[in-house]
């Protein structure tokens, strides 16, 4: 009894101390002197831009990598063909790759002196330093999550259902629809709020590929940077805390929506 309370003291105690304690301070630093501040930095032309930017970026990179993460679940575990394992460990690079290391990729890429940077220049299409490059790294970035997540659900249910509908004549569409999906649809939805939440809070690849421009590509993660680098220190916190609220509100979703059973 000692020894279990004692494991529990030192694993609260670690979470306290690296988790809790900054993000407390944040908290903190952000109302010592009111709301009145804080107000006025969140409805700052800026910063609603910046969190616009964000929001955009997020709703158009999370459906998408649902949908890839869903049909990329479905190959890997219930298909069978020539470089199957190359696409499952290449699901994981954003996990393994740095950031900003996306970003330079992206920006090699999409430069002046990139791949498809003279051709996109001709035509009068401009991707970096603007919203597609923001885009292109947010879904960069966050593409592992809903696979990884509906990946094990698949295998765990196997494919027995799936087949007997197939022998009642039930179309490959009514077999996904009415027995796949249902089946999987925990799993997506947790997906879904991890992909999320590493989209709202992404930095390292968006900072190389926007171009930080107030007002326009500027992001709410690249702002608060900037604002730091700038001394304005409590600005920097109540944006921080917008976001730190959306990772508590994830948390409870995540929570929420979990099936009781993997409580």
């Amino acid at each position: 009894m000692p020894r279990r309370l004692g494991l529990r003291a030192i694993a609260l105690g670690y979470l306290l101390v690296i988790l809790l304690a900054p993000l407390g301070m944040v908290f903190y630093r952000t109302f010592q002197h009111g709301l009145e501040p804080v107000w006025r930095v969140l409805s700052d032309h800026y910063t609603v831009h910046a969190f616009e930017i964000t929001l955009i970026a997020t709703a158009l990179a999370v459906p998408l990598n649902t949908v890839f993460g869903v049909l990329c679940a479905l190959a890997i575990v219930r298909r069978r063909f020539r470089g199957k394992g190359l696409l499952n460990a290449f699901i994981d690079l954003p996990l393994a790759v740095s950031p900003v290391v996306i970003g330079l990729a992206l920006y090699l890429l999409y430069g002046r002196t990139g791949w498809f940077g003279p051709w996109l220049q001709a035509h009068g299409i401009q991707v970096l330093f603007a919203l597609p490059a923001i885009v292109l790294a947010t879904i960069f970035v966050s593409v592992p999550f809903v696979a990884r997540e509906v990946i094990p659900v698949l295998r765990e249910q196997g494919n027995e259902q799936e087949q007997a509908a197939a022998t009642l004549g039930a179309s490959r569409w009514q077999r996904f629809w009415r027995i796949t999906l249902p089946s999987i649809r925990w799993a997506v939805i947790y997906g879904v709020i991890l992909t999320t939440a590493r989209c709202l809070g992404e930095y390292g690849a968006v900072a190389v590929v926007s171009g930080r421009i107030e007002g326009k590509t500027e992001t709410a993660t690249t702002l608060i940077d900037d604002m730091i680098q700038n001394f304005q220190n409590g600005d920097a916190y109540a944006v921080a805390v917008v976001l730190a609220a959306i990772a508590v509100l994830v948390l409870v979703l995540m929570t929420v929506t979990r099936p009781k059973e993997a409580l």
